[in-house]
This record gives C-alpha cells, structure tokens and sequence, in this order.
C-alpha cells in the first residue's frame, strides 16, 4: 500500500508535467536551482569542518538546521494543497489503515524533491564534524531525525490545517492574511539582518538556546559531543526523540479528523429584487461583464490577493526609507500602485476558468468582454492611483514633481490595460481554482505565469519610453515644463495603447475564445 501511494503520488506529477512543456522546463530548472544550492551547502559545510573551529561549526549547523525545521512548518501554511496526490482530503474516500497512511506521508515527504534535498543537506552536517569522529558518526542519526521532525512537523500542520479549511471563507481568509507577513518580508530581513549584525557575538548563545527546543535538539546533539558533554547530548537526543513521538500523536490525531472532515463552500444567495453590481452598470453586454467582473473582485480571495498589497505599498515604501536611511521613497506610492493595477487584468480569464464559457455561450463580442473587464479594475485603480500620486507628493511636500509624478502614474496604468487586453485574450495561465487557497499552485506554475508577466512587462516598459524620457528630463533638470510635458505624453499614448489594445484584443478574442476555453479545461485540477 505505501509503494501504491508513492507510485501515485510521482504519477500525478508526472501527468502534470507531461501536460505543459513550459511546466517541465520550470520543474528542471528548479530542480538545477536546488542542486546548485546544494553544493553550495554542501561545500560550506565541508569548509567548516577544515577551517573553522568548533563554536562556529555548532552555531551554524544549529542555526541553519533551526531554520529548515522552521521552514517545513511555515511552508504548509503558505501553500495549503500543493501536494494533490496525496491530500487528506483526497484520500478519504479510500479503506487505508491510518498506519499505513502515515508511513506513506512520512516517506513521500522525505523522497520529494525538498525532502531529498534536505535529507542530503542534513547527512552533509557530518562533513563539519569531520575533524570529531564521535560527533561525524552522531551526525548522520541526528541528521535522520532532524529530517524527521521537520517532514512529520509539516505534515502535522496539513492536516490540522484541514479542520480549520473546512470552511470556504476559513480558506480564503487565512490564504490572504498569510501574505500581509509575506509582504513585509524584506523590512523584516534588513531590520533582521542589522540587528544580527549588530550582536554578532550573540550568536553563539542563540544557537545554544536553540539547541534545547525541539527546533534545534536534533542538530545540537552532536556539537555537544564535539565538546566531550555526553550527558547534554542524550539529553538534546531525548528531546529531538520526545518531539518526532509528540508529532507523530498530534499529526494522527489530526490526520483521523482530517479524513472525515468535510470542505464545504459557503454560498449567499441574492435577495429577491435586488441585483447588486448589475443594477449599476448600463444594460449592456459590456456593463454586465463590468458587473460580474465587479463582483468576482469583491467576493474572491484570489483577486483580493491582488488587492491587499494596495494598502501595504506605502507602508513599504516608508519603511525601506527608514530602514536604508535613504531618500523619501513615499512619492512614489502612485506609480507602483499603477504598476500593481496594470497586471491584474493578465490573469482575468484563467481565474475565470471554465465559467468563461458563459461568455461564448452568450455570444459576448471580445470588444465588449475586453471594455467591461477594464471598466471592472478601473472602478477602484484609478482613483486609488490617482490618490497614491497625490497623497505620496503631499506627504513629502515636493509638490514640484506632483505633474511627473502624475504622469508616472497615468502612463503605466492605461498602458498596460491595453498590453494585458492583448495578452490575456490569447494566453491563459495556471492559477488556483475558485474556493482552493489562493496561493495553491501546480509544479512549474511560477515559472511560466512569471515568465509570460516578464514578456507583459517588457512591452509595457517598451512603451513607455516617451513619458519616462520625459519625466526624467524633469527630475534631472528641475523644469517643470517636462513634467508637464510627461503627463501630456501620459495621457496621449496611454490612451491610444489603451483604446488599441482593447480593439486588437476583442478581435483576437473573437478568434481564440474555443482554444482559450480549452486550455482552460486541460488546466482544471492542476
């Protein structure tokens, strides 16, 4: 039964892959990626088992393995149902042993490609105890069971994840608080990396810390008989084998919950009489997809994803300042939040999925799927963009660059409307499907939607040459006539790219609608 479920579990991936070349090609390159990072640990831990002397040794490896364990835990929670095959969820509906089951999660965990890479990396800790044999020899059990800890400790947090999943809104809800944390990550790093930097010589002491928690028990075992301290190592060992038992309780407990529980979808019906955003809008075909597209922003946590950086962009933008002692950077809130606007457009249809079949059903002409799709974003981009200009120049009281600033709002925001009205009436891209956690995705699902995003982007930059030229002219040279210039530029090229867009896009919509709407199908699941 184990084997069947690894079999399967390589199977789906393999089907996945087998479906999108570009999937492929993303899961080689990621895979060179970690090999390449492999090495390069590996390498590291080699150097220090030849170079550097037993402290340092014991705050890297414990360090370093406190953080992969930590890593394991976090993962789950940002990527909630990646592993499709095998699933709790998935696997309910099938007779096997809760024995067998956790065996089989166990080991499929440790033969994926992060487990295979973190068991290797975890063996390679015995290459920095190599100039203490006893510690080498202990390294490579404690190894096992760091691996362990961090595999169980993930699988623990899936499956109590289930019970709080249960729900559609419990779903979306965390799916989109999770990236408030991961938003400010980089802020986090600096502020992290000074104080580190700062208190170097703390961390010796913090690595000793962690080598009496369950995060770093495991790896600290083995420093501690580098020292010659026998008893502090049965002791770190007890601890790292007390945790993986505790895991091992929790993540069955959980996993038995887990298999009955059922996902449901919360659903709202409309009140008799009252027809929300479509009582809004012109009664044309146009004005319903405005509509419709209105309502998908406002009650899917995929789009909201999109939006919750929105708030974020000046607080970042504060804190980079603050942090790297630089410039003022909140002037520029409006032209990332017109950046941030433009792209959302790319991935309309795909979040769609298969219900863009009511669109050629209906026969809704491309042009009229194109204007209510831009409509729909411009509701609240525009005057959003429009207030992060302003807001940003007041706030740093340069109300000279407030025309450039303007300009470098206006130009990319209709710009790249009219580039992603093209672009997305003839690609689709892999995304979550509606009520899955808005950060699920399939393998190699990065690669291509970035590199499509990348393609979008260069276009849209292409474009905008004129107005930069033009607003750097002001910036350099302190004249406000080229700032005025820019917005004039800003308006007048984005409006045509907009208007163009939107034609060249509807037709191209007329043309493609079936593929797209079979791409989309061959995309459902993955």
């Amino acid at each position: 039964m184990v084997a069947t479920l690894l079999r399967l579990r390589w199977r789906v991936l393999g089907n996945s892959l087998a479906r999108s070349r570009w999937q492929l090609v993303a899961t080689i390159i990621g895979g060179l990626y970690a090999l390449g990072l492999l090495f390069a640990v590996v390498g590291g831990l080699v150097s220090l088992g030849i170079f550097a002397p037993v402290e340092v040794i014991t705050a890297v490896v414990v360090l370093g393995g406190s953080a992969l364990t930590l890593g394991w835990v976090v993962f789950p929670l940002l990527l909630t149902g990646i592993e499709q095959a095998l699933e709790p969820a998935r696997l309910s509906q099938f007779p096997i042993p809760l024995r067998t089951l956790l065996v089989a999660l166990t080991v499929a965990g440790v033969l994926g490609i992060p487990g295979i890479v973190t068991l290797v990396a975890g063996l390679s800790t015995a290459a920095a105890w190599s100039r203490y044999p006893v510690a080498a020899a202990a390294a490579i059990f404690c190894a096992v069971i760091g691996v362990l800890i961090a595999v169980v400790a993930s699988r623990t947090v899936t499956a109590a994840s289930t019970g709080l999943q249960s729900s559609r809104r419990a779903r979306e809800l965390t799916g989109i608080l999770i990236l408030v944390p991961l938003m400010l990550l980089g802020p986090i790093i600096i502020a992290l990396t000074r104080g580190l930097r700062d208190a170097a010589d703390a961390l010796p002491t913090i690595a000793v810390a962690l080598g009496w928690t369950p995060l770093g028990a495991a790896w600290a075992a083995p420093a501690a008989l580098a020292v010659g301290d026998v008893v502090g190592a049965a002791l770190r060992l007890l601890i790292a084998l007390a945790t993986l038992a505790l895991l091992f309780m929790v993540w069955r407990y959980a996993l038995a919950r887990a298999l009955v529980t059922t996902i449901t979808s919360s659903s709202r019906s409309a009140s008799p009489g009252k027809l929300g955003a479509f009582a809004l809008v012109p009664e044309t075909p146009a004005g319903a997809v405005a509509a419709r597209c209105l309502i998908y922003w406002r009650r899917d946590p995929r789009y909201a994803r999109q939006l919750i950086v929105v708030p974020l962009i000046p607080l970042l933008l504060w804190l980079y300042a603050v942090l790297t002692d630089g410039p003022d950077l909140t002037m520029w809130t409006g032209p990332l939040l017109a950046f941030t606007f433009a792209i959302t457009l790319a991935t309309d249809i795909s979040y769609d999925g298969t219900a863009f079949a009511t669109h050629l059903i209906d026969g809704v002409r491309g042009r009229d799927d194109r204007v209510g799709r831009v409509a729909a974003v411009s509701v609240f981009a525009v005057p959003l963009t429009l207030a992060g200009a302003v807001g940003g120049v007041a706030l740093t009281g340069q109300w000279q660059h407030l025309p450039t600033i303007l300009a470098l709002s206006v130009a990319p925001l209709l710009i790249g409307f009219g580039v992603v009205s093209v672009s997305s009436a003839r690609f689709v891209m892999p995304v979550p499907q509606a009520g899955d956690n808005p950060f699920k995705s399939a393998p190699g699902a990065t690669f291509t939607t970035g590199l499509q995003l990348f393609v979008v982007w260069g276009i849209v930059f292409a474009l905008l040459v004129p107005t930069g030229a033009l607003a750097a002219a002001s910036f350099f040279t302190g004249a406000e006539v080229w700032g005025w210039a820019a917005l004039a530029s800003a308006l007048v090229v984005g409006a045509v790219v907009l208007v163009a867009g939107v034609r060249v896009g509807g037709s191209l919509l007329d043309r493609t609608g079936p593929s797209l709407l079979l791409q989309l199908r061959q995309m459902r699941g993955a």
